[in-house]
């Protein structure tokens, strides 16, 4: 086999048999459904979903060679419908003269209008094409609703950094369609650093690796060593000292976190792009940032967990590079909102009275009483609904008898906290008050 070293490297190894593909093990275990295609079950239109580089392509070409189908690409960017017309008039012939199936395959199906996904329905309702549809994007809000209904989506999952080392490791050894014939090598700190950058994505691994080893020069024995610099110079960037795993991990997180909790939005800002920039997963940002809303801000600022929450949302929605925007806008809220504590130590209180006093009983008088033998023995005698009293404030009280009294919540001065402790005072006052009329 004569392999054309002018083709891109990723594209050179795209695996042809499904004994090569590596990753997605959520969709090709026993089966699975995209298994049974690949075993020459029925085929079914289905919509790859997910980010660059996983593999959506090269799922598309195993299916077809495996189901012994022809395979027709479109990319969206590119094509007008009347290519689509004349791919399916093609396989329509096909399917009538030699009884073979086609797969319409289209990339980035997103950038096609309504009107244009319009034009697969007929084809895809009477089986005259197999339609597969590629997309970074969410399906829900790019693909028509009709359309979606006549197909399985499918979630690809980013590779993991195990699956990227697979990846890069095969193709620094094939000396037929990789890099084997130019005797690269990469030691496994200047791996780690190519897959950090990659993010995922097995294109930009592989793009990285084969312009690295071409700028690398041999040495006396033909040997191609891949440095840190080289990769660098591959990248026209520089790798940050980063281990995901390791110390440096937690000192940056630590680092962010407490220099949004010391309101400092300059250094919260740094601290998050040296994790972003080193390839930190920006869903685990995402989250740190959900549980500082809570910990560090809590009911001084409310809206502080919507925010958080909103961010991870935007990131999950529009992916990385842009991404990234939605976690800074969300970092510079936490450092610039107000703080307290207030809310992390009295659930720390709490839980503690719980560990000290154990399972106490629930008063009767709060109790349910949804059956009449409950209400005999005085399930929900005495209660007193709020909504019935001056201000919706009664003086009963809910705490087991043993902790009655008990204070959990101090709300600081700080922010919202400042009108809940208001709140909260007015209400001890009514129920003092209500306590001396009885």
């Amino acid at each position: 086999m004569v392999v054309d070293l002018n083709i891109p490297l990723s594209e050179r190894m795209r695996p042809g048999r499904i004994e090569e593909y590596v990753g997605q093990e959520h969709l090709l275990g026993k089966n699975k459904l995209l298994r049974r295609m690949m075993e020459g079950a029925e085929l079914y239109s289905i919509i790859l979903w997910g980010p660059p580089g996983t593999g959506k392509t090269t799922l598309a070409h195993i299916i077809a060679n495996a189901s012994q189908s022809l395979f027709m690409p479109l990319s969206a960017v590119t094509s007008s419908i009347r290519e689509v017309r004349e791919i399916v008039s093609q396989a329509i012939l096909n399917k009538k003269a030699h009884g073979r199936r086609t797969i319409l395959f289209v990339d980035e199906i997103h950038r096609f209008n309504k009107a244009q996904q319009d034009a697969f329905l007929p084809h895809v309702e009477r089986g005259d094409i197999v339609f597969f549809g590629a997309t970074t994007e969410n399906p829900s809000f790019e693909v028509i609703s009709p359309l979606l209904s006549r197909t399985k989506v499918l979630v690809l999952k980013p590779l993991t950094d195990a699956n990227l080392k697979t990846i890069v490791q095969r193709a620094l050894a094939d000396e037929e369609r990789g890099l084997g014939q130019l005797r690269a090598h990469a030691s496994g700190e200047v791996l780690e650093y190519i897959i950090a950058f990659s993010q995922g994505d097995a294109r930009v691994a592989l793009n990285t690796l084969e312009i690295a080893a071409g700028i690398a020069h041999p040495d006396a024995q033909g040997l191609r060593e891949l440095t840190r610099d080289i990769v660098e110079e591959a990248l026209q960037k520089k790798m940050l000292i980063y281990d995901k795993a390791g110390e440096e991990h937690y000192n940056i997180i630590s680092a962010l976190h407490k220099s949004m909790r010391n309101s400092d939005a300059d250094a919260s800002l740094y601290w998050l792009a040296r994790m972003l920039e080193a390839g930190e997963d920006p869903l685990y940002i995402a989250r740190r940032l959900v549980r500082f809303a809570s910990e560090d801000i809590g009911n001084a600022d409310p809206k502080a967990l919507q925010i958080a929450l909103e961010a991870k949302e935007a990131f999950h929605f529009i992916g990385l590079p842009e991404g990234k925007l939605a976690l800074a806008q969300a970092t510079i809220y936490m450092a610039t909102a107000p703080k307290s504590n207030a809310l992390y130590t009295a659930y720390s209180r709490a839980a503690k009275a719980v560990e000290q006093a154990g399972a106490l009983p629930v008063p009767l008088h709060i109790r349910n009483a949804p059956t009449a033998l409950m209400k005999s023995l005085e399930y929900g005698k005495g209660y007193k609904y709020a909504h019935d009293y001056a201000d919706g404030i009664t003086d009963m009280d809910c705490l087991p008898k043993e902790l009655q009294g008990r204070k959990f919540y101090y709300p600081s001065d700080r922010g919202y906290e400042k009108i809940i402790k208001e709140r909260i005072e007015y209400i001890q006052k009514k129920k003092k008050e209500s306590r001396k009329q009885t």
